[in-house]
């Protein structure tokens, strides 16, 4: 077989070292990229947040109390469809216990506790738990959720009138 005139190399050694060559180098590329990637992704903060899940076959209302640098605060109304979830404060979650009020729409009935906060019929953020008839709005009872001073937690409601465990 004749040699290439500027390598030296014969002509079918050539054709076959290249193709093996590039492949090494595409080899080292998508090993460069997924290694970049893997880094990226692990520089990234964990997804922390406090959801809840409706596990019973009414669509329910959800408010929820909690205390932070501000002082107490309650919000609502997440709507959550029957055996959905939703996420009601997005990141890690600033207290360890959180405060839950809610009512099913289709059965009747609520999930209610002995902390009494401040709500009203319409969505809400409201400041403060004291007066609550005196400033316009409702008072009603919010069961006590124990997070453990976790970064994120899951709320279950079930139909058996409280809540299920609570997970992290």
């Amino acid at each position: 077989m004749p040699e290439h005139p500027r390598t030296g190399l014969l002509k079918h050694l050539r054709a076959k070292w290249i193709p093996v060559r590039v492949k090494k180098m595409r080899s080292i590329r998508l090993l460069v990229a997924c290694c970049a990637t893997t880094l990226l992704w692990s520089a990234l903060p964990a997804k922390a947040d406090l959801r809840m899940c409706n596990t019973t076959s009414s669509r329910i209302g959800v408010a929820i109390g909690y205390r932070n640098a501000q002082g107490w605060t309650t919000e609502g109304w997440w709507n959550i469809s029957p055996r959905g979830c939703e996420t009601l404060l997005r990141g890690t979650l600033a207290a360890r216990f959180y405060y839950v009020h809610a009512v099913d729409y289709d059965k009747g009935g609520e999930w209610t506790g002995k902390s009494v906060m401040c709500v009203r019929n319409k969505e809400f953020t409201i400041r403060g738990i004291e007066d609550c008839l005196a400033r316009g709005y409702d008072r009603a009872g919010f069961f006590e959720v124990d997070t453990g001073e976790q970064k994120s937690w899951t709320i279950q409601l079930t139909d058996s009138g409280g809540a299920a465990p609570q997970r992290p």
